[in-house]
């Protein structure tokens, strides 16, 4: 029950930092975060996430013993399917994204602007939920090995502390955009809240299904890759000539990776 415990603590965890995130509505008088301190908590996201990927999601993925196919193929075969999984996602679900001003998605008249910014951030929060879940799945589903459960839980405390300005990225421009401080906090909020969901459900998987233990890992990575590149990188490199990004991307890359090394 235990080891239970663990994981509904993890999963609670990265939806509770999107909501303290989303509080900064209420202590920015601006209600806007400036393109610097965007670029730095856009790089720090994206360092995580980078190094959650392959610490986290890959590296295990590899250590998998499998006797139908090299592990390696099956890593990279499922890495690509992840990214392109998300690929089709951004082809088809309408958002906007604020950083480029425009549009992406199928084109569509009954959502305003603000709910395209809003599932601009939830459709890319699945892979964060689904990594942890999974992550906490493949610990359950192998009792009494310490190692996996610490990771599971280091990586859902890495994606949540990622998920704190992430909370504030997509709070402050729908407060701008709204007028009001409580729509935006209620849309960052509740753009974290498919995180646990998609949690939830890479849990049962891992659990119910061990053989596909390698390719959920490897899958969630590709989900991951594909967000930091392609929609993270170019926004924390931004227009200016700064490297606040760039250095911020390194910080949460070791960060998460001191986490996922360490030994309890």
């Amino acid at each position: 029950m235990k080891d239970y415990i663990y994981a509904i603590i993890g999963i609670s965890l990265i939806f509770l930092c999107t909501t303290l995130g989303s509080l900064f509505v209420y202590f920015f008088k601006n209600k806007k975060i400036s393109n610097t301190l965007n670029r730095i908590f856009i790089g720090f996201a994206a360092g995580v996430m980078f190094s959650a990927s392959f610490f986290s999601l890959i590296k295990p993925a590899l250590e998998t013993e499998t006797s139908y196919m090299p592990v390696w193929a099956i890593v990279g075969i499922s890495v690509v399917l992840g990214a392109g999984f998300l690929w089709l996602i951004d082809k088809l679900v309408p958002h906007f994204h604020v950083s480029e001003n425009k549009d992406e998605g199928l084109q569509t008249r009954g959502l305003s602007k603000t709910s395209k910014m809003f599932l601009a951030v939830t459709i890319h929060n699945v892979p964060e939920g689904l990594s942890v879940g999974i992550a906490f799945g493949v610990a359950l589903a192998n009792p009494g090995n310490h190692a996996l459960l610490i990771g599971a839980l280091l990586l859902a405390i890495g994606i949540g502390i990622q998920n704190i300005p992430e909370g504030a990225v997509v709070a402050l421009p729908i407060t701008a955009e709204t007028g009001s401080s409580t729509k935006g906090f209620l849309f960052g909020m509740f753009s974290g809240a498919v995180e646990p969901i998609a949690a939830v459900l890479g849990l049962f998987l891992a659990m119910q299904i061990q053989a596909i233990m390698p390719w959920a890992l490897a899958f969630a990575a590709g989900c991951m890759i594909y967000v930091v590149g392609e929609e993270m990188i170019p926004e924390m490199k931004g227009e200016g000539h700064d490297h606040f990004g760039v250095w911020s991307f390194i910080l949460g890359f070791v960060i998460m990776m001191i986490l996922d090394c360490i030994q309890f």
